[in-house]
């Protein structure tokens, strides 16, 4: 048996109008299709716009987490958040004992916080679980890497797990108080378990986050030249709660917000000081150069001087980063 609609009349009498009736009829029917395309139009666009205002909001949705994902905290809104969260860095019991008193670690050619007198410092803010410090490192530092063993600069580093809130098993801060650990007992290998652990092949996916191990993390300190010994102390997690209380303080530093775009007055990583002063990690991409170029002019020393002991760069040790322009590309 047929359907019937549920808003068509029954059928179960049918009665034949004459001519001037069935003509009525045609043109009260006609009426009622028309006025129903036009309700079904007006739904249409109704719909249509719905829609697009929710792929609208869902992108947005999308960036505002992607963006607050890599941004440790909001910004203090007094100098008394500032001072109240350093004193709760000053409370932990466990701290390090190599940290300069923003809880960087400075690495050069002499070891740990022992700084080559005539070199410029570049502090690196990092996150073992933000892509953009993995990126930032392969680029960058293999150039680091020539340059510490030249004598030609100084790296401090400052370690942050903020990223754990998108990891199952505390990554990022068994990571970083692991690398703690190995730049308190073992400076030389410190670049080298970093490099590791930013490879990509083994840093995790923060948007689809597999746990990983302590096992799988003392693999990579093996194979960086850390010992066994040092290893297995690195992973017990003594500076986890360190790590939590820096989450809340280096934020609030107001030297180190993004000076423009999205995240302009607040941190994100990685951030990059030079000498103290915030070099813009989008620095390279304004003045059309690759990142290694665009930073060794930024400090004034040719590429063919690097890892060549003697050759300095220009700014030295107090003086600012050279500004870029986009003609410097050129």
């Amino acid at each position: 048996m047929a359907k019937r609609h549920p808003n068509q009349p029954p059928q179960t009498r049918v009665v034949r109008p004459q001519s001037g009736e069935r003509r009525a009829q045609r043109e009260a029917e006609e009426r009622e299709r028309q006025a129903q395309r036009e309700r079904e139009g007006r739904q249409q666009t109704i719909i249509g716009i719905i829609a697009a205002v929710v792929i609208i909001a869902l992108v947005a949705v999308g960036g505002f987490f992607y963006w607050k994902s890599h941004r440790p905290a909001p910004k203090a809104d007094s100098p008394s958040a500032l001072k109240s969260a350093y004193q709760t860095v000053q409370k932990v019991p466990v701290k390090p004992t190599g940290v300069n008193s923003q809880g960087g670690f400075l690495i050069s050619k002499n070891g740990l916080d022992k700084p080559v007198a005539q070199a410029p410092t570049v502090e690196i803010y990092m996150d073992f679980m933000c892509p953009g410090c993995a990126a930032l490192n392969r680029t960058i530092d293999p150039t680091l890497n020539k340059m510490l063993d030249a004598g030609q600069v100084n790296v401090e580093i400052y370690p942050m797990s903020f990223m754990d809130r998108l990891t199952t098993d505390e990554y990022s801060a068994r990571a970083g108080s692991a690398g703690i650990y190995i730049l308190e007992h073992d400076t030389p290998h410190f670049m080298a378990y970093m490099a590791n652990l930013f490879a990509k092949d083994f840093q995790p996916d923060e948007s689809k986050y597999k746990p990983v191990s302590d096992a799988q993390i003392k693999g990579q300190m093996l194979k960086a030249g850390v010992s066994e010994q040092v290893a297995d102390q690195a992973l017990k997690g003594q500076y986890k709660e360190w790590l939590t209380a820096m989450n809340k303080y280096t934020p609030l530093r107001s030297e180190l917000w993004n000076i423009d775009g999205q995240s302009k007055g607040s941190m994100t990583t990685p951030t990059v000081r030079i000498n103290k002063r915030f070099w813009p990690v989008d620095t390279p991409t304004k003045a059309n150069l690759g990142d290694v170029e665009a930073f060794l002019k930024s400090i004034g020393l040719p590429a063919d001087q690097v890892g060549q002991a003697g050759k300095m760069p220009s700014i030295g040790a107090k003086g600012a980063p050279i500004a870029l322009t986009a003609s410097s590309g050129k």
